[in-house]
């Protein structure tokens, strides 16, 4: 089998210089890449910029090299098209399936998986037209990524910032994985919440009860979710990780406030997904000054009170019918025994289960599981990437709707 065939559409955005960076990063991970970019693109960056980085030749016209048909054939023989960054108007052109250069014809002829990064400035990205267009690509199938929330050109900030190409090119991976899918975009139409890292209960200004959770298994899930389609709320707890391109990300410390958002967000969830390690107790007193070791003392007794259980007020009272909750078990002894016994005592749908301790699950890039059902199957899942692991999760999440 040879290289992976990448087309990647440059629409004309002051946001074109960064999918150089999404270029290289194709490139060198062993993918042919084919820059398509528009007239206007070429305003941003130059046509030999593009074809000394992917090393193909560059057109933005129907007419160079006619005897190759590339209208046709670049499309044809792509196994993912992405276009970053991509404009309103590219994206009102891609909905109403106009082709007025080698861009907008290419994805007519694309039969392969689509992805587009819109960067825009938020009026234009909340307008009901771009509105519309979006939910009509969507509708066909497409991926679109929602806009990061941050800087814009000149002065401005919000909603229509390009994701960062290192999260783009993940997503992008995720989508070629999955291209043999029938259902490559399962998950579109849905929103589903999810919660990552570990929670952290103050102790003083400067000290915290904490655990070891690095968030990596609930960036997975998050990344792999907008990689089928869904609209994703990502609640992240003291994490280190870069935004995953297209989620909502929500950012939070401890178990009471992760409580409140997982509320507020669960309201049109179609699924909940608890990766987060969330504290089951915390200080019943926050010194509001650092706490002094005195000499010849031995330190107060630390007093804990228990916070909410969070997954099993989720489980037992969901906004509307339908609603899948998933929780997480990080256990270290009696794995699936207890695991089956937090099943039945939290009421979740399902249940995913792995071991932890030195050099297991936390802080790791890989994962080992088993995901129970409250009927008694249970899935496992080798060790392995945690994306993996994050696709069975949604596999399962899909049949149960």
């Amino acid at each position: 089998m040879g290289r992976p065939q990448v087309v990647l559409g440059v629409s004309g955005g002051i946001a074109a210089y960064k999918a150089c960076e999404l270029l290289r990063r194709f490139t060198e991970s062993g993918h042919d890449v084919r820059v398509v970019p528009t007239d206007s693109a070429l305003h941003f960056v130059g046509e030999a910029t593009w074809a000394a980085l992917s090393g193909n030749p560059v057109s933005t016209r129907v007419w160079d090299t006619v005897s190759e048909v590339p209208h046709v054939r670049i499309g044809q023989h792509a196994d993912l098209v992405v276009v970053a960054p991509t404009t309103a108007d590219m994206l009102a052109k891609a909905a109403h399936g106009l082709a007025d250069d080698l861009l907008t014809n290419t994805l007519l002829t694309a039969r392969c998986p689509v992805v587009f990064a819109p960067a825009m400035h938020t009026e234009m990205w909340e307008h009901p037209a771009t509105q519309e267009n979006v939910a009509t690509l969507r509708r066909r199938g497409a991926i679109v990524i929602e806009p990061a929330v941050g800087r814009l050109t000149g002065v401005d900030t919000g909603k229509g910032r390009l994701p960062d190409p290192a999260e783009i090119f993940e997503i992008c991976q995720r989508v070629l994985a999955r291209r043999a899918q029938p259902a490559l975009a399962d998950l579109a139409g849905r929103h589903v919440v999810i919660s990552a890292g570990g929670t952290r209960e103050p102790l003083d200004p400067v000290r915290f009860l904490g655990n070891r959770s690095s968030g990596k298994q609930g960036y997975a899930l998050a990344r792999t979710a907008v990689a089928r389609g869904a609209r994703v709320t990502l609640i992240a707890a003291n994490t280190e990780l870069a935004d995953p391109a297209g989620a909502d990300v929500v950012r939070v410390e401890t178990a009471r406030q992760l409580h409140e958002a997982v509320l507020k967000a669960a309201a049109d969830a179609d699924a909940l997904v608890m990766a987060a390690a969330v504290a089951d107790f915390r200080p019943a007193r926050y010194a509001t000054g650092k706490i002094k070791k005195k000499d010849g003392e031995e330190p107060a007794p630390l007093e804990l009170v228990r916070n909410p259980d969070i997954l099993a007020e989720l489980s037992a009272a969901r906004p509307h019918a339908g609603q899948i909750v998933v929780g997480f078990a990080a256990e270290t002894d009696d794995v699936l025994a207890n695991g089956r016994a937090k099943l039945a005592r939290k009421g979740c749908d399902l249940l995913v289960v792995n071991e932890v301790g030195e050099h297991k699950a936390f802080g790791s890039e890989e994962n080992e599981a088993v995901v129970l059902a409250p009927d008694g199957t249970q899935t496992p899942v080798p060790y392995g990437p945690k994306e993996a692991l994050a696709d069975v999760v949604w596999d399962l999440v899909a049949q149960r709707w």
